[in-house]
Protein backbone atom coordinates (compact mmCIF):
# COMPACT_ATOMS: atom_id res chain seq x y z
CA UNK A 1 0.00 0.00 0.00
CA UNK A 2 1.75 3.07 -0.81
CA UNK A 3 2.18 5.90 2.07
CA UNK A 4 0.89 9.08 1.95
CA UNK A 5 3.22 11.95 0.44
CA UNK A 6 5.41 14.16 2.49
CA UNK A 7 3.30 17.11 1.35
CA UNK A 8 -0.35 15.65 2.40
CA UNK A 9 1.42 14.81 5.71
CA UNK A 10 2.78 18.36 6.44
CA UNK A 11 -0.78 19.52 5.32
CA UNK A 12 -2.62 17.31 7.84
CA UNK A 13 -0.20 18.36 10.80
CA UNK A 14 -1.30 21.86 9.66
CA UNK A 15 -4.52 21.65 9.40
CA UNK A 16 -4.62 19.48 12.83
CA UNK A 17 -2.79 22.71 14.46
CA UNK A 18 -5.49 25.15 13.37
CA UNK A 19 -8.34 23.17 14.59
CA UNK A 20 -6.77 22.77 18.03
CA UNK A 21 -5.84 26.41 18.08
CA UNK A 22 -9.67 27.05 17.04
CA UNK A 23 -10.88 24.83 19.82
CA UNK A 24 -8.59 27.69 22.52
CA UNK A 25 -10.26 30.16 20.95
CA UNK A 26 -13.82 29.19 21.19
CA UNK A 27 -12.89 28.03 24.67
CA UNK A 28 -11.88 31.59 25.54
CA UNK A 29 -14.67 33.09 23.59
CA UNK A 30 -17.08 31.30 25.84
CA UNK A 31 -15.41 32.28 29.04
CA UNK A 32 -14.03 28.70 29.77
CA UNK A 33 -10.79 30.15 30.58
CA UNK A 34 -9.16 27.10 32.73
CA UNK A 35 -10.02 24.68 30.16
CA UNK A 36 -8.22 26.69 27.69
CA UNK A 37 -5.42 27.38 29.32
CA UNK A 38 -5.05 23.66 30.22
CA UNK A 39 -5.38 22.89 26.44
CA UNK A 40 -2.86 25.42 25.70
CA UNK A 41 -0.22 23.96 28.66
CA UNK A 42 -0.70 20.47 26.43
CA UNK A 43 -0.15 22.23 22.98
CA UNK A 44 2.21 25.16 23.35
CA UNK A 45 0.60 27.15 20.43
CA UNK A 46 2.65 29.55 19.00
CA UNK A 47 1.72 32.83 18.17
CA UNK A 48 -1.27 32.78 21.36
CA UNK A 49 -4.93 32.23 20.61
CA UNK A 50 -7.17 35.16 21.08
CA UNK A 51 -10.87 34.70 22.22
CA UNK A 52 -12.59 34.08 19.21
CA UNK A 53 -16.04 32.69 17.82
CA UNK A 54 -14.87 31.15 14.27
CA UNK A 55 -15.36 27.56 15.16
CA UNK A 56 -19.12 28.19 16.11
CA UNK A 57 -19.29 29.68 12.61
CA UNK A 58 -17.97 27.07 11.34
CA UNK A 59 -19.55 24.50 12.46
CA UNK A 60 -22.86 26.20 12.13
CA UNK A 61 -21.74 26.03 8.38
CA UNK A 62 -20.80 22.63 7.70
CA UNK A 63 -24.13 21.22 9.90
CA UNK A 64 -26.24 23.39 7.52
CA UNK A 65 -24.74 22.08 4.34
CA UNK A 66 -24.79 18.24 5.87
CA UNK A 67 -28.88 19.37 6.49
CA UNK A 68 -29.20 19.90 2.80
CA UNK A 69 -27.38 17.22 1.54
CA UNK A 70 -29.29 14.92 3.59
CA UNK A 71 -32.53 16.83 2.99
CA UNK A 72 -31.77 16.38 -1.21
CA UNK A 73 -30.76 12.25 -0.40
CA UNK A 74 -34.23 11.92 1.30
CA UNK A 75 -35.92 12.99 -1.53
CA UNK A 76 -34.14 11.06 -4.08
CA UNK A 77 -34.87 7.90 -1.91
CA UNK A 78 -38.82 8.14 -1.16
CA UNK A 79 -39.13 8.98 -5.12
CA UNK A 80 -38.82 5.11 -6.34
CA UNK A 81 -41.40 3.71 -3.95
CA UNK A 82 -44.51 2.76 -5.76
CA UNK A 83 -47.73 2.04 -4.52
CA UNK A 84 -50.94 0.02 -4.89
CA UNK A 85 -51.78 0.65 -8.33
CA UNK A 86 -55.29 -2.58 -9.39
CA UNK A 87 -55.02 -1.62 -13.01
CA UNK A 88 -52.02 -4.27 -13.05
CA UNK A 89 -51.16 -7.56 -11.19
CA UNK A 90 -53.33 -7.69 -7.99
CA UNK A 91 -51.29 -10.80 -6.67
CA UNK A 92 -48.26 -8.93 -5.84
CA UNK A 93 -45.90 -10.36 -3.42
CA UNK A 94 -45.64 -8.12 -0.33
CA UNK A 95 -42.50 -6.06 -0.03
CA UNK A 96 -43.06 -4.89 3.64
CA UNK A 97 -43.68 -6.06 6.96
CA UNK A 98 -47.18 -6.67 8.50
CA UNK A 99 -47.84 -4.77 11.14
CA UNK A 100 -47.98 -7.36 14.13
CA UNK A 101 -44.06 -7.44 13.87
CA UNK A 102 -43.68 -3.80 14.43
CA UNK A 103 -42.28 -3.55 18.03
CA UNK A 104 -42.43 0.17 19.92
CA UNK A 105 -39.76 1.72 20.59
CA UNK A 106 -40.37 5.05 22.16
CA UNK A 107 -43.28 6.24 24.14
CA UNK A 108 -43.49 9.96 25.25
CA UNK A 109 -46.14 11.19 27.39
CA UNK A 110 -48.51 14.29 26.89
CA UNK A 111 -50.15 15.47 30.33
CA UNK A 112 -53.84 14.92 28.39
CA UNK A 113 -55.20 12.85 25.93
CA UNK A 114 -53.09 12.58 22.79
CA UNK A 115 -55.16 13.01 19.70
CA UNK A 116 -53.46 14.24 16.70
CA UNK A 117 -50.25 13.37 14.77
CA UNK A 118 -47.84 13.66 11.47
CA UNK A 119 -45.02 12.86 9.92
CA UNK A 120 -42.62 14.66 7.97
CA UNK A 121 -42.17 13.75 4.00
CA UNK A 122 -38.72 12.68 5.07
CA UNK A 123 -39.71 9.93 7.86
CA UNK A 124 -37.27 11.98 10.17
CA UNK A 125 -39.57 13.79 12.08
CA UNK A 126 -43.35 13.80 14.24
CA UNK A 127 -45.18 15.60 15.39
CA UNK A 128 -47.81 15.11 18.59
CA UNK A 129 -50.83 17.21 19.70
CA UNK A 130 -52.77 16.78 22.78
CA UNK A 131 -55.73 18.22 24.82
CA UNK A 132 -53.24 19.66 27.01
CA UNK A 133 -52.65 22.29 23.99
CA UNK A 134 -49.18 21.45 23.88
CA UNK A 135 -47.54 20.01 20.63
CA UNK A 136 -43.70 17.99 20.48
CA UNK A 137 -41.52 17.23 17.70
CA UNK A 138 -40.03 14.22 17.93
CA UNK A 139 -37.05 12.82 16.11
CA UNK A 140 -36.67 9.50 14.58
CA UNK A 141 -33.12 8.54 14.57
CA UNK A 142 -33.00 9.51 18.11
CA UNK A 143 -35.89 7.24 18.99
CA UNK A 144 -34.12 4.40 17.67
CA UNK A 145 -31.21 5.10 18.99
CA UNK A 146 -32.71 5.60 22.48
CA UNK A 147 -34.12 2.25 21.96
CA UNK A 148 -30.90 0.42 21.40
CA UNK A 149 -29.00 2.02 23.85
CA UNK A 150 -28.86 -0.44 27.44
CA UNK A 151 -30.44 1.16 30.03
CA UNK A 152 -26.76 0.64 32.24
CA UNK A 153 -25.47 3.50 29.64
CA UNK A 154 -28.34 5.98 29.67
CA UNK A 155 -28.34 5.77 33.43
CA UNK A 156 -24.61 7.24 32.74
CA UNK A 157 -25.43 9.83 30.64
CA UNK A 158 -24.61 13.83 31.75
CA UNK A 159 -27.25 15.85 31.78
CA UNK A 160 -25.83 17.86 28.68
CA UNK A 161 -25.82 13.90 27.14
CA UNK A 162 -29.34 14.01 27.87
CA UNK A 163 -30.24 16.96 26.43
CA UNK A 164 -28.52 16.09 23.08
CA UNK A 165 -29.98 12.40 22.87
CA UNK A 166 -33.70 13.56 23.97
CA UNK A 167 -35.77 12.16 21.08
CA UNK A 168 -38.02 14.91 21.98
CA UNK A 169 -36.59 18.55 19.99
CA UNK A 170 -38.66 20.94 20.40
CA UNK A 171 -42.21 21.00 22.87
CA UNK A 172 -44.46 24.10 21.57
CA UNK A 173 -46.76 26.13 23.38
CA UNK A 174 -48.84 28.86 21.85
CA UNK A 175 -52.48 27.36 21.61
CA UNK A 176 -55.58 27.71 24.26
CA UNK A 177 -57.11 24.64 23.87
CA UNK A 178 -56.78 20.97 22.44
CA UNK A 179 -54.58 20.32 19.61
CA UNK A 180 -56.48 18.65 16.58
CA UNK A 181 -54.18 18.58 13.56
CA UNK A 182 -50.91 19.04 12.47
CA UNK A 183 -49.43 18.59 8.88
CA UNK A 184 -45.85 20.18 7.99
CA UNK A 185 -44.86 22.04 5.20
CA UNK A 186 -43.42 20.00 1.94
CA UNK A 187 -40.39 22.32 1.99
CA UNK A 188 -39.72 24.23 4.49
CA UNK A 189 -39.45 24.05 7.98
CA UNK A 190 -42.51 25.02 9.12
CA UNK A 191 -45.25 22.95 11.16
CA UNK A 192 -49.02 24.10 11.07
CA UNK A 193 -51.71 23.13 14.25
CA UNK A 194 -54.74 23.49 14.65
CA UNK A 195 -56.90 23.80 17.77
CA UNK A 196 -60.35 23.79 19.34
CA UNK A 197 -59.35 27.62 19.82
CA UNK A 198 -60.16 28.88 17.09
CA UNK A 199 -56.74 29.41 15.37
CA UNK A 200 -54.55 27.64 13.05
CA UNK A 201 -50.69 28.45 13.96
CA UNK A 202 -47.34 28.19 11.90
CA UNK A 203 -43.83 27.72 13.88
CA UNK A 204 -40.71 27.69 12.35
CA UNK A 205 -39.55 24.65 14.26
CA UNK A 206 -35.95 24.83 13.00
CA UNK A 207 -35.14 27.59 16.03
CA UNK A 208 -34.16 26.18 18.95
CA UNK A 209 -35.68 28.56 20.85
CA UNK A 210 -39.01 29.22 19.10
CA UNK A 211 -41.79 28.18 21.53
CA UNK A 212 -44.50 30.53 19.80
CA UNK A 213 -45.93 30.35 16.56
CA UNK A 214 -44.84 33.10 13.34
CA UNK A 215 -48.12 33.68 12.25
CA UNK A 216 -51.77 32.62 13.49
CA UNK A 217 -55.21 32.28 11.73
CA UNK A 218 -57.70 33.44 13.50
CA UNK A 219 -61.24 31.34 12.45
CA UNK A 220 -64.85 31.07 13.82
CA UNK A 221 -65.37 28.03 14.75
CA UNK A 222 -62.83 25.29 16.07
CA UNK A 223 -60.38 23.84 13.70
CA UNK A 224 -60.95 19.82 12.31
CA UNK A 225 -58.01 19.23 9.94
CA UNK A 226 -55.68 20.79 7.29
CA UNK A 227 -53.92 19.73 4.67
CA UNK A 228 -50.62 21.73 2.88
CA UNK A 229 -50.58 21.87 -0.88
CA UNK A 230 -47.72 19.66 -2.36
CA UNK A 231 -45.97 22.60 -3.62
CA UNK A 232 -46.14 24.36 0.01
CA UNK A 233 -47.96 27.19 -1.35
CA UNK A 234 -51.68 27.03 0.19
CA UNK A 235 -53.27 25.35 2.84
CA UNK A 236 -56.54 23.74 3.34
CA UNK A 237 -58.65 24.21 6.61
CA UNK A 238 -61.49 22.97 7.53
CA UNK A 239 -63.47 23.65 10.69
CA UNK A 240 -66.51 22.71 12.86
CA UNK A 241 -68.64 24.33 9.54
CA UNK A 242 -69.41 22.98 6.22
CA UNK A 243 -67.56 25.34 4.57
CA UNK A 244 -63.85 24.38 3.48
CA UNK A 245 -61.07 27.20 3.77
CA UNK A 246 -58.29 27.77 1.57
CA UNK A 247 -55.49 29.79 2.61
CA UNK A 248 -52.52 31.50 0.78
CA UNK A 249 -49.53 30.22 2.33
CA UNK A 250 -47.28 33.70 1.10
CA UNK A 251 -50.64 36.20 1.61
CA UNK A 252 -52.79 34.11 4.06
CA UNK A 253 -55.71 35.52 1.84
CA UNK A 254 -58.60 32.94 2.41
CA UNK A 255 -60.72 31.57 -0.60
CA UNK A 256 -64.35 29.77 -0.40
CA UNK A 257 -66.06 28.15 -3.25
CA UNK A 258 -69.19 30.35 -3.78
CA UNK A 259 -71.59 27.89 -4.77
CA UNK A 260 -72.85 26.25 -1.52
CA UNK A 261 -73.99 23.02 -3.66
CA UNK A 262 -70.26 22.20 -3.41
CA UNK A 263 -70.24 21.95 0.35
CA UNK A 264 -70.89 19.07 2.61
CA UNK A 265 -74.23 19.59 4.34
CA UNK A 266 -72.19 19.32 8.03
CA UNK A 267 -69.40 20.05 9.57
CA UNK A 268 -65.79 18.46 7.72
CA UNK A 269 -63.88 16.20 9.50
CA UNK A 270 -60.98 15.40 7.43
CA UNK A 271 -58.93 16.82 4.12
CA UNK A 272 -56.30 15.81 1.75
CA UNK A 273 -54.85 16.88 -1.03
CA UNK A 274 -53.46 14.33 -3.94
CA UNK A 275 -49.79 14.11 -4.06
CA UNK A 276 -50.26 15.08 -7.99
CA UNK A 277 -51.75 18.29 -6.63
CA UNK A 278 -54.34 18.84 -9.23
CA UNK A 279 -57.47 17.93 -6.46
CA UNK A 280 -57.86 17.05 -2.92
CA UNK A 281 -60.52 14.94 -1.35
CA UNK A 282 -63.09 15.64 1.94
CA UNK A 283 -64.95 13.97 3.78
CA UNK A 284 -67.63 14.96 6.89
CA UNK A 285 -70.16 14.34 9.36
CA UNK A 286 -73.07 13.91 7.04
CA UNK A 287 -71.33 10.53 5.65
CA UNK A 288 -70.13 11.86 2.19
CA UNK A 289 -66.86 11.77 0.49
CA UNK A 290 -66.36 14.62 -1.74
CA UNK A 291 -63.39 15.31 -4.60
CA UNK A 292 -62.64 18.70 -5.68
CA UNK A 293 -60.95 20.66 -8.38
CA UNK A 294 -57.25 22.05 -6.73
CA UNK A 295 -57.62 25.06 -9.02
CA UNK A 296 -61.38 25.82 -9.25
CA UNK A 297 -62.26 24.39 -5.81
CA UNK A 298 -65.40 23.05 -7.64
CA UNK A 299 -66.85 19.59 -6.19
CA UNK A 300 -66.40 17.25 -9.04
CA UNK A 301 -67.42 14.13 -7.68
CA UNK A 302 -69.31 13.02 -4.02
CA UNK A 303 -69.62 9.75 -2.84
CA UNK A 304 -73.15 9.89 -0.81
CA UNK A 305 -73.58 8.19 2.34
CA UNK A 306 -70.02 6.28 2.07
CA UNK A 307 -70.09 4.58 4.85
CA UNK A 308 -73.99 3.25 5.15
CA UNK A 309 -74.56 6.62 6.22
CA UNK A 310 -71.88 7.03 9.36
CA UNK A 311 -69.73 9.59 9.63
CA UNK A 312 -66.79 9.65 7.44
CA UNK A 313 -63.91 10.05 10.28
CA UNK A 314 -60.52 9.80 7.90
CA UNK A 315 -59.45 9.94 3.85
CA UNK A 316 -56.57 10.16 2.67
CA UNK A 317 -54.83 9.51 -1.66
CA UNK A 318 -52.47 6.60 -2.62
CA UNK A 319 -49.79 7.66 -3.58
CA UNK A 320 -50.63 7.50 -7.62
CA UNK A 321 -53.65 9.74 -6.91
CA UNK A 322 -55.68 6.90 -8.15
CA UNK A 323 -57.26 6.11 -4.88
CA UNK A 324 -58.71 7.54 -1.44
CA UNK A 325 -58.51 5.37 1.49
CA UNK A 326 -61.37 6.12 3.78
CA UNK A 327 -62.91 4.80 7.16
CA UNK A 328 -66.21 5.86 9.01
CA UNK A 329 -67.72 4.97 12.37
CA UNK A 330 -69.21 1.78 11.03
CA UNK A 331 -65.72 0.37 11.87
CA UNK A 332 -65.09 0.07 7.74
CA UNK A 333 -62.12 0.91 5.86
CA UNK A 334 -62.92 1.13 1.96
CA UNK A 335 -60.93 1.68 -1.12
CA UNK A 336 -62.42 3.97 -3.73
CA UNK A 337 -61.24 3.74 -7.08
CA UNK A 338 -61.46 7.22 -8.95
CA UNK A 339 -61.61 6.71 -12.44
CA UNK A 340 -64.47 4.90 -12.08
CA UNK A 341 -66.19 6.40 -9.26
CA UNK A 342 -66.91 2.82 -7.11
CA UNK A 343 -65.82 1.47 -4.24
CA UNK A 344 -63.49 -1.84 -4.85
CA UNK A 345 -62.48 -3.07 -1.18
CA UNK A 346 -64.10 -3.26 1.82
CA UNK A 347 -61.81 -3.93 4.48
CA UNK A 348 -63.76 -5.78 7.36
CA UNK A 349 -63.24 -6.89 10.95
CA UNK A 350 -62.24 -3.81 12.93
CA UNK A 351 -65.49 -3.69 15.34
CA UNK A 352 -67.18 -5.96 17.39
CA UNK A 353 -70.16 -4.18 16.96
CA UNK A 354 -69.83 -2.11 13.70
CA UNK A 355 -70.80 1.11 15.71
CA UNK A 356 -67.75 3.45 16.33
CA UNK A 357 -68.31 5.61 19.36
CA UNK A 358 -64.44 8.01 18.58
CA UNK A 359 -62.94 9.19 15.64
CA UNK A 360 -60.09 7.20 14.59
CA UNK A 361 -58.20 7.32 11.07
CA UNK A 362 -56.93 4.71 8.72
CA UNK A 363 -53.77 4.67 6.50
CA UNK A 364 -51.25 2.70 4.05
CA UNK A 365 -48.00 1.88 4.91
CA UNK A 366 -45.13 3.21 3.54
CA UNK A 367 -45.09 0.68 0.63
CA UNK A 368 -49.57 0.85 0.18
CA UNK A 369 -48.98 -2.91 0.84
CA UNK A 370 -51.18 -3.06 3.80
CA UNK A 371 -53.84 -0.80 5.02
CA UNK A 372 -53.61 -0.15 9.14
CA UNK A 373 -56.88 0.64 11.41
CA UNK A 374 -57.11 0.53 14.94
CA UNK A 375 -60.11 -1.79 16.43
CA UNK A 376 -61.58 1.07 19.29
CA UNK A 377 -63.12 -1.89 21.71
CA UNK A 378 -59.51 -3.74 21.75
CA UNK A 379 -56.93 -1.10 21.52
CA UNK A 380 -55.45 -3.59 19.12
CA UNK A 381 -54.40 -2.56 15.47
CA UNK A 382 -55.81 -4.02 12.47
CA UNK A 383 -53.69 -4.91 9.31
CA UNK A 384 -54.97 -6.33 6.01
CA UNK A 385 -53.56 -6.68 2.44
CA UNK A 386 -54.53 -3.77 0.25
CA UNK A 387 -54.65 -5.57 -2.39
CA UNK A 388 -57.16 -8.41 -1.19
CA UNK A 389 -57.99 -7.45 1.75
CA UNK A 390 -57.03 -10.47 3.24
CA UNK A 391 -56.80 -10.01 7.21
CA UNK A 392 -53.34 -10.21 8.66
CA UNK A 393 -52.95 -10.62 12.57
CA UNK A 394 -53.56 -8.30 15.11
CA UNK A 395 -51.24 -5.86 16.70
CA UNK A 396 -51.98 -4.68 20.33
CA UNK A 397 -50.79 -1.07 20.63
CA UNK A 398 -50.66 -1.26 24.38
CA UNK A 399 -52.67 2.04 25.08
CA UNK A 400 -55.06 2.21 27.88
CA UNK A 401 -57.06 4.04 26.25
CA UNK A 402 -59.07 4.67 22.87
CA UNK A 403 -56.55 5.11 20.21
CA UNK A 404 -57.59 8.22 17.86
CA UNK A 405 -54.58 8.56 15.61
CA UNK A 406 -52.34 6.77 13.87
CA UNK A 407 -50.38 7.76 11.29
CA UNK A 408 -47.60 5.74 9.43
CA UNK A 409 -43.88 6.90 8.19
CA UNK A 410 -43.94 7.80 4.43
CA UNK A 411 -40.27 6.52 3.75
CA UNK A 412 -40.16 3.26 6.33
CA UNK A 413 -41.63 0.26 8.44
CA UNK A 414 -43.03 2.95 11.25
CA UNK A 415 -45.82 4.58 12.48
CA UNK A 416 -47.07 6.64 15.39
CA UNK A 417 -50.51 5.61 17.60
CA UNK A 418 -51.83 8.62 19.73
CA UNK A 419 -54.32 7.63 22.25
CA UNK A 420 -56.91 9.28 25.07
CA UNK A 421 -54.26 7.44 27.49
CA UNK A 422 -52.13 10.83 27.10
CA UNK A 423 -49.12 8.48 25.40
CA UNK A 424 -48.15 8.82 21.61
CA UNK A 425 -46.26 5.20 20.74
CA UNK A 426 -43.71 4.87 18.37
CA UNK A 427 -43.02 1.47 16.44
CA UNK A 428 -40.82 0.37 14.25
CA UNK A 429 -40.29 -3.06 12.37
CA UNK A 430 -36.02 -3.54 13.24
CA UNK A 431 -34.10 -4.40 10.07
CA UNK A 432 -32.28 -7.58 12.48
CA UNK A 433 -35.54 -9.53 13.20
CA UNK A 434 -35.71 -9.98 9.26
Amino acid sequence: MPKPSKGKDELEIRRRDQLYRLIISQLFYDGFKDAAFKLCEIFKPHPTCPPSDRLLQITQLSLQLEEERNEKANKTAVAPISGIDLEFETEVQSISAEAALYETCYVTAHKAACRAATFHHSGQLIATGSEDASIKILDVERMLAKSATPPELIAMETPQQQMENHPVIRTLYDHNDEISCLDFHPTEQILASGSKDYTVKLFEYSKPSVKKAYKSIQEVQPIRCLSFHPSGDFLLVGVNHPTLRLYDVNTFQSYVANDPIYQHSAPVTDVKWAPNGKMFVTCGKDGDIKLYDGVSLKCFNTFKNAHDSKEVTSVVFSKNSKYVLSSGKDSLVKLWELSTNRCLIVYTGAGATGRMDHRTRATFNHTEDYVLFPDEKTTSLCCWDSRNAERQRLLGLGHNGVVRSIVHSPTGPAFMSCSDDCRARFWYRKATAD
